[in-house]
């Protein structure tokens, strides 16, 4: 262990360079401007010494000092506790409420999608790519409330939705321009920010050259 255990000292992400579940850990670290170590991992060949600190083998994981920390949510709750300015979360428990079940609704209605998405299944990808662009039309009023997403203030909530609308051009999804004429000024006000642009792979940025 000794090749992680050099790396103690300094807070440390093993992150997939290419992953919306990595991509909002990186996108929180940039809103708090962090400094951290962040290590692209492929998640098939993932060194030894990470597997015996995190049980299930899984990516994001960050290390800080003698905390081991897996699972996006923990991750990003985590940070935005430890480093309070920005607040990533509203501070009245009723809109804190709100903000999470919002983050629960987007992995459950979202998330769970990206596995068919990048299966290489034509059936599957196919299927998950009409749920995927029919859920996010069918939000597209939500994003005319507030200039964030039911937020007067960026949230952990933004961060979750940027790297999945990030990638449609991945997923091979085209949005109308009229139908999707919030979502897309959304799109520009999240994508735009200086912090955002920041969380960006190399792998990442060549999605949107």
């Amino acid at each position: 262990m000794a090749a992680i255990a050099n790396r103690r000292s300094v807070m440390t992400l093993f992150s997939v360079p290419d992953d919306p579940d990595n991509h909002r850990v990186r996108i929180v670290l940039a809103e708090k401007d962090i400094v951290v170590d962040i290590i692209e991992t492929d998640p098939d060949n993932i060194p030894e010494d990470l597997e015996e600190l995190n049980p299930y083998s899984s990516l994001p994981c960050l290390l800080d000092r003698k905390l081991v920390l897996y699972d996006a949510n923990i991750i990003m709750e985590y940070l935005d506790e430890r480093f309070p300015h920005p607040p990533l979360l509203p501070i009245d428990p009723v809109s804190r409420a709100h903000s999470r079940l919002a983050l629960f609704r987007i992995e459950k209605d979202w998330f769970t999608l990206i596995e068919d998405l990048e299966s290489g299944d034509a059936k599957r990808a196919d299927t998950a790519r009409t749920i995927l662009r029919n859920g996010v039309l069918s939000a597209a009023e939500v994003f005319t409330v507030k200039p964030f997403f039911l937020n007067d203030d960026f949230t952990l909530v933004d961060c979750t939705i940027a790297p999945i609308l990030w990638r449609l051009p991945k997923y091979g999804i085209d949005l109308p321009g009229k139908e999707a004429k919030p979502i897309l000024e959304y799109m520009d006000r999240i994508f735009s920010r200086d912090t955002f642009q920041l969380s960006l792979t190399a792998a990442e940025k060549a999605i949107r050259p």
